[in-house]
């Protein structure tokens, strides 16, 4: 007993020398489980990606949020506006400081755009993505669900290995008579430590080992002492199933699924990265978009106002009518009604992308203008100067017979954008990559297992259990004889047990089976589905390339025919060949299609986007920054 007790003794001692000092078992307990899933996730994004990435779900300790808040004096409603590190701790509140990430300002923002300042930050398009990534709560929702279904998984894992038990309890029984001397009181304890593990083929051990030790508190009548006695005692039993629940294929189902589930959400995560961060390219390019509109309606806001002062003077003048004069102040109401409009669409979809990127809508965060300059360059440059627009030159109809046949330009002249790739290659490429269809495909597989673990239930159960117990128990009735410490194998109590539960009544277990059956038709058909779909996806992104395409060759003629307009009717004007409202026409047909214009080249950007997205080409790392596929390498000997 003494040599037991010493090395009880020395378990605990271990075990509290093993916790570092200062730490609360909660903390321990938590920092086991984000170690148990960091583990999991980062095998799994092996396996699935074939490369390694960081992945943590703790958020800087200073967020950009919370320095906007507090730098620039915004309102906020309470601490929670700060997070989590702010809120104050409720009652019995548990001694764990928390998940936290680096000490040091991380606002997710590049280096070349402002900071921590109590002004303006400006964004970049790469700042905006690095701002999402850090920032938005939707990506980081998303990342929470991997490391959830990580969790689970290391839960199903722990269904399979050695789990060890212990357990001890203590009574006080007392026995009352009317004779004094037949009382008895005494104490019973017993402690357990318990080991047991299931395996994957369906054989479960189980094992355990005691110690009771009972004492009598009222003496014995016979001898007059209070006597005590201590017994050892274990048994063990393993279960084999034969039949019914039998085999890997069967047991081990929940994990298997459970790891198929953290492949899944990594794969979901991978493909909901691609698509974040288009979506944000495509608001932040919006956001321009609008800026432009604002630009345009300013300046022709400014043109209008122009054109009624020199009308004023030359209705004063006596050259121009009253009549033309209030159609020109109609039209710079108009356009100042237009420029208010442009302005508040322009906040509206400032302050929507601000919250889409986690931001307080009313921070002072600016994008960079100069964005919208350097796309229209890239955009001009890819289609080349043989796809550039045609400027129309003067009397160029005159050379052309007026009964001549009309040659139509088929659609796409010029040369095409690199993303403009063949259908059919884009669209192998797009099966071969897309992380959606391979969850799809693999939902097939599981629907597929399903049906073999619901056959399963319809066979017969065939049991064989096996027990054995060695040892003595004590309890008072016992305390009076020798300790017993020793488990002797030779006298012990062995059973074995064969069990056989004949498939008789399986009405539930069949009803399941068909089901499983209907399931995986209805998962077939969602897979043909989303299949079809991504054919139709990219098919309709390279019909809004081409599309986009031309409408900027269009709209880029349309811009230097509308200068050209405004220009000669202006001039035409003042020398009276011209009405007021065919100045204010083009004025106003200038403006459209500058707005137009804009619209053309977002458009086409977007589209490159959007395709490399639906491609599963666009690589998204864990910042939120992307790498984006040069399409001039791929060859149909590439694609899968």
């Amino acid at each position: 007993m003494k040599g037991l007790g010493r090395i009880a003794a020395k378990v605990i001692l271990l075990a509290a020398a093993a916790a570092p000092p200062g730490c609360s078992t909660a903390e321990l307990q938590r920092e086991s489980a984000d170690a148990a899933a960091a583990e999991i996730i980062e095998t799994t994004r092996r396996l699935a990606l074939n490369r390694s990435e960081a992945f943590t779900i703790e958020r800087p300790s200073e967020t950009l949020r919370r320095r906007l808040l507090l730098d620039q004096n915004l309102p906020f409603a309470s601490s929670g506006s700060l997070g989590v590190a702010a809120l104050e701790p409720v009652d019995y509140w548990p001694a764990d400081p928390g998940p936290s990430g680096s000490g040091d300002l991380d606002l997710g923002v590049a280096g070349t755009a402002h900071g921590a300042s109590a002004g303006s930050v400006e964004l970049k398009l790469v700042d905006a993505l690095r701002v999402a990534a850090r920032n938005s709560r939707d990506y980081q929702e998303q990342k929470e669900e991997v490391f959830r279904a990580a969790l689970d998984l290391d839960l199903a894992r722990n269904e399979f290995r050695t789990l060890f038990t212990g357990a001890a309890e203590g009574s006080l029984d007392s026995t009352l008579t009317s004779d004094p001397k037949s009382r008895t009181t005494g104490i019973e304890s017993t402690g357990t430590l318990s080991a047991g593990r299931v395996f994957q083929n369906g054989v479960s051990i189980s094992t355990q080992i005691g110690l009771d030790v009972v004492k009598l508190l009222t003496p014995d009548v016979v001898t007059g002492k209070k006597p005590r006695s201590l017994a050892l005692f274990g048994d063990a039993s393993i279960t084999i199933p034969l039949m019914r629940g039998a085999g890997r294929h069967i047991v081990a189902e929940p994990l298997i699924q459970a790891e198929r589930n953290t492949l899944y959400q990594i794969l979901r995560f991978e493909r909901f990265k691609k698509t974040f961060a288009v979506d944000i390219a495509t608001r932040y390019l919006q956001v321009l978009q609008q800026i432009d509109a604002v630009n345009n309606a300013e300046q022709n806001y400014r043109s209008l106002m122009q054109s009624v002062r020199q009308l004023r003077r030359q209705a004063d003048a006596g050259r121009r009518s009253e009549i033309e004069v209030d159609q020109a102040v109609q039209n710079e109401l108009q356009a100042r009604d237009g420029w208010i409009r442009a302005i508040n669409a322009y906040e509206r979809q400032l302050d929507a992308f601000r919250i889409v990127l986690g931001l307080p809508p009313d921070a002072e965060v600016a994008l960079e203008r100069a964005e919208l300059g350097r796309l229209g360059e890239s955009v001009r440059a890819v289609l080349g100067a043989e796809g550039g627009p045609r400027q129309p030159e003067a009397g160029a109809a005159a050379e052309v017979a007026a009964d001549a046949p009309v040659e139509l330009d088929p659609p796409g002249r010029g040369h095409p954008g690199p993303f403009e790739l063949d259908q059919r290659i884009a669209v192998e490429v797009a099966l071969g990559n897309r992380l959606d269809l391979a969850v799809a495909e693999g939902g097939i597989f599981d629907a597929q297992r399903a049906v073999v673990v619901a056959a399963d239930a319809l066979r017969a159960e065939v049991t064989l259990l096996g027990s054995g117990s060695f040892g003595e128990r004590r309890t008072l009735s016992s305390a009076a004889l020798p300790d017993s410490t020793d488990l002797r194998y030779d006298d012990a109590t062995y059973e074995a047990l064969l069990t056989i539960d004949l498939p008789l009544e399986r009405t539930a277990e069949r009803n399941a089976y068909r089901d499983s059956w209907i399931l995986l038709e209805r998962t077939v058909r969602a897979y043909q589905e989303l299949e079809d779909q991504i054919k139709q996806e990219v098919r309709e992104e390279l019909r809004s390339l081409l599309l986009a395409r031309e409408e900027q060759l269009i709209q880029t003629s349309a811009v230097a025919v509308a200068m050209r307009r405004v220009d000669s009717t202006r001039s035409f004007l003042e020398a009276g060949r011209a009405q007021t409202r065919d100045l204010l026409e083009a004025q106003e047909d200038l403006v459209a299609a500058q707005n137009d214009l804009t619209a053309a080249l977002i458009a086409y950007r977007i589209a490159e986007y959007e395709l490399q997205r639906d491609l599963g080409v666009l690589q998204v790392s864990e910042d939120g920054l992307w790498e984006e596929f040069d399409p001039r390498e791929l060859t149909h000997e590439d694609t899968p």
